[in-house]
């Protein structure tokens, strides 16, 4: 099978364990309990739909976000009796384009057509950055060898120009080989590097993720991505994001299920260790070909949890709101003035304070900071320096110091970047509130949920925190909630 569907390596992993049966379902049995254990603690970040243009018995894969819709791959038929196959009979996948109508629903599918979209498979797709370049994935021989039904053919990568669903001028990438894998290309919103999965010889797995960059109009040498992103098993279905976050699929140990989507960044020149997405995106069963929308709020991916290989869409659970209250820093500080003492001046006397805190000070005008909110009795007692009397509590007042009403971030204001911060909103005041929980935004597209969270950015730069709390809703109404931000400055570790 082609790097258009799956690897062959997984394929072939799966089989070498039908000899260990027994074994297999106790540890399959053993991780659901793991995993559903750790879901309990901790709520889901994203909602997961399957789309309804999924038909059944064929199969939806590798979506694409363009202008007015998605472009996925599907080996749907060309009618409802006839498949559309290769020379070997396999059913082949072809590009489709649906439009989106209205929140739910999308139009009839448009066949993405090339001079290869009939007797050979076509796609992933990517999209350019100026909208018309298109590079897709298919079959590198198409002469007399493809019609033999023996015969190996391997996938590589094919660049031409889209117009409206017609795909002209069609030529191969520079770096396909007719001795193995090259495809699913995935081009940076610049247009400067196109990454993409193959199992060319001296990867580090059975396929692993590439790229090149454009220098002068041509693609460099392809570049492994090294041991922190590619391991020993397969690495396929790359997907840049304009952030600069790279997502992709593997099926390595230590996953949800047998394929799982991954993401990883490049920082000062290093890609960080992929970090596993959660569930629901990821599940117990085949979860790959990962694309999001710039801001990470919705998305799509492929997945075969429910038999069929479909497509669902992600959104996020945590929004970041268009406003949102800035953060008010609390001040317990306060003057204290005794407002006869101008009139006064002609007698001397002496102005004693107290604050209710244990605190006193000295002086017709004096400041004070307390170091909490709470109930505070202030005294002043004035004492005559000529004849020494004192009159005590001349003047007392209530204080009440209060919180302002606000969701409250506890973060440092200047942090180093790598560096684990621990936020927290353990000074949220909002009386009156039964908070049931604590979404965090962090402004670089990633998110949390907690009253207590770890962040690390990892580079320089100023982010802005965005913490939303939301109330237990009450019968027949919606639940209230606040949103407050603060912003962080993350500087280069020395």
């Amino acid at each position: 099978m082609s790097l258009a569907l799956r690897s062959v390596q997984l394929i072939q992993g799966i089989s070498r364990f039908m000899g260990k049966r027994q074994k297999v379902i106790l540890t399959i049995v053993l991780g659901l309990l793991i995993i559903t254990a750790a879901s309990a603690q901790q709520p889901s970040l994203y909602s997961v739909k399957k789309m309804p243009f999924n038909k059944n018995f064929d199969s939806e894969i590798s979506p694409v976000i363009v202008k007015d819709g998605i472009i996925f791959c599907s080996d749907k038929r060309f009618s409802g009796i006839k498949d559309r196959t290769a020379y070997d009979g396999r059913r082949i996948y072809n590009m489709y384009l649906t439009e989106r109508i209205d929140t739910s629903d999308w139009s009839n599918l448009k066949e993405v057509k090339s001079e290869k979209s009939r007797k050979f498979n076509s796609g992933p797709f990517s999209l350019g950055p100026d909208g018309k370049t298109v590079y897709f994935t298919s079959e590198v021989e198409t002469g007399k060898a493809a019609r033999n039904r023996k015969f190996r053919n391997y996938s590589g990568i094919f660049i031409g120009e889209l117009s409206g669903t017609d795909i002209s001028g069609v030529r191969p990438f520079q770096y396909n080989n007719t001795g193995y894998d090259v495809g699913q290309p995935s081009v940076s919103s610049d247009g400067k590097y196109i990454y993409f999965a193959s199992n060319m010889p001296g990867g580090q797995g059975g396929s692993d993720i590439y790229y090149c960059e454009l220098i002068n109009n041509e693609w460099s040498q392809p570049v492994n991505l090294g041991p922190v992103v590619n391991s020993s098993a397969s690495e396929n279905y790359p997907s840049i994001h304009p952030s600069g976050k790279l997502y992709f699929t593997s099926n390595r140990t230590g996953g949800i299920g047998r394929l799982d989507v991954y993401s990883t960044l490049m920082y000062e020149g290093k890609w960080e260790k992929p970090v596993l997405m959660p569930e629901p995106i990821n599940s117990t069963a085949d979860d790959f070909a990962f694309v999001a929308e710039s801001g990470m709020q919705r998305g799509y991916f492929a997945s075969n949890r429910e038999s069929d290989d479909n497509i669902y869409r992600f959104s996020s659970l945590i929004r970041r709101m268009d406003v949102c209250d800035t953060l008010q820093e609390n001040s317990y500080c306060y003057r204290f003035m005794e407002e006869n003492a101008a009139k006064l001046d002609t007698t001397p006397f002496r102005y004693e304070w107290k604050f209710g805190d244990g605190s006193k000070a000295v002086g017709p005008v004096v400041e004070h900071c307390y170091e909490k909110p709470g109930a505070y009795l202030v005294q002043l007692d004035v004492v005559n320096l000529i004849t020494k009397e004192v009159l005590y509590n001349e003047k007392s007042d209530s204080l009440i110091i209060t919180d302002i009403e606000q969701p409250y971030i506890t973060a440092p204001e200047l942090a180093g970047a790598g560096q684990v911060l621990r936020l927290n909103a353990d000074k949220t005041y909002l009386p009156g509130w039964n908070i049931v929980q604590y979404y965090w935004n962090f402004g670089d597209e990633t998110i949390q949920i907690g009253k207590e969270v770890d962040k690390t950015y990892l580079k320089p730069g100023v982010y802005n925190i965005q913490m939303i709390v939301t109330e237990e809703a009450l019968p027949g109404m919606e639940p209230r909630e606040r949103c407050i931000c603060k912003n962080i400055t993350i500087s280069r570790q020395p």
